[in-house]
């Protein structure tokens, strides 16, 4: 019974060393990965990583990790127009299945989800922000996106009439899709008059409508699904073999 207690006693001790090791090497990796990304992604501050299951070191072994979760605040997305690009307040990405190479130089995701949040003051920066003619003598410009409730966006516009400026902007809700996993469309749902002139629809929704493509996301991960909600538009992304490194 002695050795027995005494060999109890060695394997719970044992144990407690090799948890200890496993977190150790867990934060290690975690925090090789964040220092990777924020190199290759060319971040201004170092990404939140968690590796998850335990334990860590057989997943090594396996090669394979079950979940990396990885937080990004402020990344700069691409548009695909030259230089500009628009900002992604919070990117989260919960990875699948995550290989690496036996040097750990590289890594794939088999699967991955998340979500992102884009401003509304950032996705204005595509509506048409100056003075465009619509009609003879009518003129109109975006100024302002918010929260319409139920999923919808409220496009506010300011118009001149024959010299004038309307007292009071016009307002429309607006629809936001998705459209081949890069782009961010904005369409009316109706058609708003302009101090009571009713113009064409094509003229109407060359101003309340608009698109702002996003692309370039870390490991080449798309848009989902989009909905207005109260501080901008919430994205859903997702991927197949997303590359997190090398």
């Amino acid at each position: 019974m002695r050795a027995l207690r005494i060999l109890l006693v060695i394997v719970v001790i044992l144990g407690g060393i090799f948890v200890i090791v496993d977190r150790v090497a867990v934060s290690f990796a975690e925090g090789e990965v964040a220092d990777r990304l924020k190199s290759t992604e060319n971040l201004a501050t170092t990404p939140d990583v968690s590796i998850n299951g335990f334990p860590f070191l057989t997943q090594v072994a396996g090669g394979t990790l079950d979940e990396v979760q990885i937080g990004i605040e402020g990344y700069e997305a691409a548009t695909g127009d030259g230089a500009k690009s628009i900002r992604i307040a919070d990117l989260r990405a919960d990875m699948t299945g995550v290989g690496f190479s036996s040097d750990f130089s590289s890594a794939t995701a088999a699967a991955a989800t998340g979500s992102a949040t884009v401003a509304y003051d950032e996705l204005l920066k595509a509506a048409t922000s100056d003075s465009t003619q619509v009609a003879p003598g009518v003129t109109a410009a975006v100024v302002g996106l918010s929260d319409g409730g139920n999923g919808k966006i409220k496009v506010t516009v300011e118009a001149t009439v024959l010299g004038t400026k309307l007292p009071e902007p016009v307002s429309v809700l607006s629809s936001v899709t998705v459209v081949d996993g890069d782009t961010v469309r904005v369409r009316a749902d109706g058609l708003p008059k302009f101090g009571g002139v009713a113009l064409a629809e094509k003229q109407v929704r060359a101003i309340t409508d608009f698109e702002q493509k996003i692309n370039g996301l870390p490991g080449g991960i798309k848009l989902d699904k989009v909905e207005a909600a109260e501080s901008g538009v919430h994205i859903t992304v997702k991927g197949s073999d997303v590359r997190l490194a090398g």
